[in-house]
């Protein structure tokens, strides 16, 4: 019988240097849902590469299984640390449990927290107009719901 432990040390072994798992699920019917980032990049050919890897260690398991290895999309919410030290430097779009919505710089991260630098309109004493101010903030990863790399279109 598969599960998500037996699932996870065959995939870690066929893994190339600089891909790491992001996700797996095992689910009714020994469908398996295998998603991977990379520190540089995952393209379609890296996948099918990792799904043929497994194909035999699998076999000697079950004969009786479907196997798909995805990469992790772009714009969708980080689940690893190793994806937070990747975006460190880029854009991301924090969502806090409050509901508050944060567009900033990931400038650092650790497995405990975040630190993001945002611009912030703030009162100056004795200036009638507001003056914008890099704010560098440091958030707990229990404080936020979710966080994304965030792409610009304009």
């Amino acid at each position: 019988m598969l599960n998500e432990n037996i699932v996870r040390e065959i995939a870690e072994k066929h893994l190339s240097e600089d891909m790491f798992l992001v996700g797996i699920k095992v689910l009714p019917g020994n469908e398996i849902e295998i998603t991977v980032d990379s520190d540089t990049s995952v393209g379609i050919d890296d996948c099918a590469a990792l799904s043929r890897a497994m194909n035999a260690d699998i076999e000697a398991i079950t004969d009786d299984y479907a196997l798909m290895v995805a990469s992790a999309g772009i714009g969708q919410p980080l689940k690893v640390f190793r994806q937070y030290a990747k975006l460190i430097g880029k854009p991301v779009e924090v969502v806090l449990k409050n509901g508050v919505k944060v567009l900033a710089v990931l400038r650092g991260a650790t497995p405990e927290a975040v630190t993001l630098a945002y611009e912030e309109k703030v009162a100056v004493e004795g200036k009638k107009k507001k003056e914008t101010r890099e704010v560098v903030k440091e958030y707990r990863l229990d404080e936020i719901k979710s966080t994304a790399e965030h792409l610009d279109y304009k």
